[in-house]
């Protein structure tokens, strides 16, 4: 019976205006993205066309997940979201949390319309806020730019449906694909606009992931340095299956003011592990893989059971080359230098054992700009 009202519903034909309302909607919704987790990032506007197309009531999911934004969009509507319609990036929720469900709060309101971007796959709600607002009589559409908002949220999807996060893997690099020269110099290859926009990239995330290699060679802070957005530094996590991180190391002196948590193999000397977790840091047991480190795979699901949704892989080539032999590579941001480097320099993966081209890893190229001197790519992977 269900599957008879959905097509029902979605079958109903959009408002020439719907599509410009739910892209507003979006730029709400992605407001949310990295500060938001274990919840959707989600953005509501609510319009009046009884009053020319008036926007009465914005609102996007509040960091830690709540207040949800329909609830922001029917506060700062007030009574003028009476005879409404609600644009919403994600199908309200039925569920009684913390708070009581968007999609009562809605019908409550008075909304005499509801567009839809998409139908949330938790399984608490899965299409019932949609019948829920339907059923009290309200015109709902539902469909909207859906691709769109899939995108929006890949993360929370592949965590409810995938039990993992997705992956995004970022790099900067010479034109020939090179991380650092021969010697190991590195810092620094792109450019100043360049970097700004790798801090953007991580307040836009809900965690950063490293190996141990890189937190020794480099020792990053891996926090977001832009003006105004110091508290939307992600979560910091390494792998380091030998907990060899030092108690003087940037990631373990910042521990209590940006979480940091370690995922390591079992063993390690005792006292060095009371040492960290004094320092705040979490430290996380792992199944080994067949050769003693963190199996990966085991990580990706423990990340998705603490809420982790979207995970930025800052390095290096050795823990790039394991997510992608495990196929945990979802997309790729590649800033790329106007420089030669030559084959002597550090490579941006590992060997890989590819022997044809239908072995490889294959991305579809989403985007390209440029800040400064630089060239910034995005991909994401093939099905």
């Amino acid at each position: 019976m269900r599957h008879l009202w959905k097509t029902w519903v979605t079958k109903r034909t959009p408002d020439a205006n719907d599509h410009r309302h739910m892209q507003a909607a979006f730029r709400l919704a992605r407001r949310g993205l990295g500060s938001v987790w274990p919840n959707p990032a989600v953005g509501c506007i609510l319009v009046r066309e009884d009053w020319g197309g008036r926007i009465v009531g914005r609102g996007w999911t509040q960091s830690g997940g709540r207040p949800h934004a329909e609830i922001e969009a029917l506060s700062r509507a007030g009574e003028e979201a009476r005879g409404s319609t609600a644009y919403v990036t994600l199908e309200p929720c039925i569920h009684k949390g913390e708070t009581g469900p968007c999609a009562e709060a809605l019908i409550g309101a008075g909304i005499s319309r509801a567009v839809i971007a998409l139908e949330d796959p938790d399984p608490r709600v899965s299409g019932g806020g949609i019948k829920a607002i339907h059923d009290a009589g309200v015109d709902v559409v539902s469909g909207v730019l859906a691709d769109a908002a899939a995108d929006l949220n890949a993360g929370f999807i592949s965590r409810i449906t995938s039990g993992r996060p997705i992956f995004t893997f970022k790099t900067a690099t010479s034109l020939d694909g090179r991380i650092a020269t021969a010697s190991g110099h590195s810092h620094w290859i792109t450019g100043e606009d360049a970097r700004r926009g790798a801090h953007y990239l991580r307040a836009s995330h809900d965690a950063l992931f490293i190996g141990s290699g890189t937190a020794l060679q480099d020792q990053p802070k891996l926090t977001c340095r832009l003006p105004g957005m110091d508290q939307q530094s992600p979560v910091r996590v390494v792998a380091d299956s030998g907990l060899k991180l030092p108690i003087n190391h940037p990631l373990v002196a910042t521990a209590k003011a940006v979480p940091t948590w370690i995922y390591t193999v079992d063993g390690g000397d005792p006292d060095h592990r009371r040492e960290l977790e004094a320092a705040g840091v979490l430290i996380i047991n792992v199944d080994p893989d067949s050769q003693g480190r963190p199996d990966l795979n085991w990580v990706a699901a423990d990340m998705a059971s603490r809420g982790l949704t979207r995970v930025l892989v800052e390095g290096g080539a050795e823990l790039a080359t394991e997510l992608l032999r495990r196929d945990l590579i979802d997309r790729i941001c590649w800033f790329r230098a106007p420089m030669l480097i030559g084959g002597d320099g550090t490579p941006t993966v590992q060997p890989l054992g590819v022997e044809t081209l239908d072995e490889a890893a294959a991305f579809t190229r989403t985007s390209v700009c440029v800040m400064g001197a630089d060239t910034i790519e995005t991909y994401e992977r093939r099905n």
